[in-house]
């Protein structure tokens, strides 16, 4: 038995520096200065909204690395600091500075990645879940919060066409560890015993074949599953960059010939680069076909379920073994909420096989179908779905349609414009709200091939230092280009007038600065 002198116990606490002690934790928990604060940020931020509509603000507050660190170094002793001010006038100061260095995704000419400018009011949820910690693995620790999640993905899962009463899901953060869940659930389900031995049977190395524009997490899953990166085969893609069907069904003919085990197949709804559809119905033919796992990463785009006049766009996305789709994306929550789907129940135990006797209950068996903590990478999860909840249940699942029709058709009218123009080129026709493009200045400058790349890429680096607009930069068939993601639907087609006329104004002066 342990002695009590070998765990070299402190002396007990000075009376008077206890009590300090307590004094300062009273403080930080004090439901009036909750009260106050929150009241004071509430009012900050709907300012802030209001200015960010109405097209104030740079859409990003650029500063360095250099610049920004040294003042976020300063804000860990502004308690110290600014001890004589009191806590409302430190809270706003940093609520300020906050704001002012931060990205305005709210700005109407935010057009760049796939992070939504979410909905207000679901932060609101989000920061209830927050402020009151509720926490997921088992049911009793988050009790409301777990059947909530259960009943958002057994609402979504049925919007999509799944059969209500024999799938399963799970939420997660984040889209890549959503895909890296379902991939592991192929694994183990595909390969029995690889949870507890790996890969070690002396066969062939198992292939995952992915979408060619798949999202680095697909590759990445590949290393952290044991596959190896080397071992995710490229699909082959149709001219408007979606897996061929046919180039699919003998490229796993193939593999089957070669005797090479195969994971899964990894289709995509949409793709990154271009917003690509793949054709799930035709994919789940070739996959039942050949007797393998359909997985679908649907991230972007399984909000389309919502929409009446887009969801023949993931037609067949019930078909898939496994898909995921974030709410942080086209269902315009905050980060991170992202759900994993099987169509089949048994699946979603598949994925981890642990024993926690500290935490799930043998006493109460039935809550297993319930923890989440059965299911997932995470033991302690954040109530991610409280901001989708709060929105769905007071607006409707008809706002989400919403979001997605004025988005998809305001990326069409983008189209029209970049179409239309005799100095931009549109690389391909959207199907989704994400549109690449290329200025391309007259033919009398004379610029090459890499001129013209080079020449686009500064003219979105000038764009996002103005901070008039934010958009991003890519490579579409070897070729520099400009890629906007319309993800707010306050944008404007006046704002898409002013993108255009922005970006030919610096390209006219980077031109001139040449001759």
């Amino acid at each position: 038995m342990t002695s009590t002198k070998s765990l070299h116990l402190t002396e007990p606490m000075n009376p008077d520096a206890f009590t300090d002690a307590q004094q300062r934790i009273a403080a930080a928990y004090s439901p009036e200065s909750l009260k106050s604060l929150g009241t004071d940020l509430v009012e900050r931020l709907s300012q802030h909204m209001a200015e960010l509509q109405q097209r104030e603000h740079s859409v990003l507050n650029w500063n360095s690395p250099e610049e920004n660190l040294p003042i976020a170094r300063e804000t860990l002793n502004s308690h110290a600091e600014h001890a004589k001010e009191s806590l409302a006038e430190r809270f706003q100061k940093l609520v300020d500075v906050a704001i002012r260095r931060g990205h305005n995704l709210h700005h109407p000419r935010y057009i760049g990645h796939q992070v939504p400018a979410s909905i207000p009011i679901a932060g609101l949820f989000d920061a209830m879940g927050a402020i009151t910690n509720q926490v997921m693995a088992i049911y009793e620790m988050g009790p409301w919060v777990t059947s909530v999640e259960r009943a958002l993905i057994e609402r979504w899962g049925a919007e999509i066409g799944l059969t209500p009463g024999t799938f399963d899901g799970l939420v997660t953060h984040g889209g890549s560890l959503a895909n890296l869940t379902a991939l592991l659930t192929a694994r183990n389900t595909v390969f029995p015993k690889s949870w507890q031995r790996g890969f070690t049977d002396g066969n062939a190395s198992p292939v995952l074949v992915a979408h060619a524009d798949s999202h680095y997490c697909v590759t990445r899953s590949a290393g952290m599953l044991g596959l190896g990166t080397e071992n995710c085969l490229k699909a082959k893609l149709d001219p408007l960059r979606r897996i061929d069907p046919q180039a699919l069904d003998e490229q796993l003919a193939q593999l089957r010939k070669d005797n090479r085990p195969i994971l899964a197949v990894s289709a995509a709804a949409c793709a990154t680069p271009i917003g690509a559809f793949d054709q799930l119905n035709d994919i789940a033919d070739v996959c039942r076909r050949h007797d393998v796992w359909m997985h679908v990463d649907a991230a972007h785009g399984g909000a389309v379920s919502m929409s009446k006049r887009h969801r023949h766009l993931i037609s067949g996305l019930e078909r898939s073994d496994s898909f995921i789709c974030d709410a942080h994306k086209m269902m315009f929550v905050s980060a991170l909420c992202a759900f994993v789907f099987y169509r089949e129940k048994a699946y979603r135990y598949a994925a981890f096989q642990q024993d926690a006797p500290y935490l799930f209950d043998p006493s109460t068996p039935g809550m297993a179908e319930i923890d989440s903590g059965m299911s997932t990478v995470e033991c302690t999860k954040r109530a991610a779905v409280y901001g989708l909840w709060g929105t769905w249940s007071l607006f409707g699942e008809q706002l989400f349609a919403d979001l997605v029709d004025v988005t998809f058709e305001m990326t069409q009218i983008l189209y029209r414009k970049l179409e239309a123009a005799e100095d931009f080129v549109p690389l391909h026709q959207p199907q989704a709200n994400i549109q690449v493009f290329r200025y391309v200045p007259s033919a009398s400058y004379g610029l090459n091939e890499a001129e013209v790349g080079e020449l686009n890429r500064q003219i979105r680096w000038k764009l996002i230092e103005s901070g008039k607009f934010y958009i991003v930069q890519t490579h579409l068939d070897g070729q520099a280009a400009l890629r906007t993601t319309l993800m707010n639907p306050l944008t404007t087609e006046d704002d898409l007038n002013e993108l255009l006329a922005e970006v030919r104004s610096s390209a006219a002066t980077q031109l001139k600065e040449k001759e």
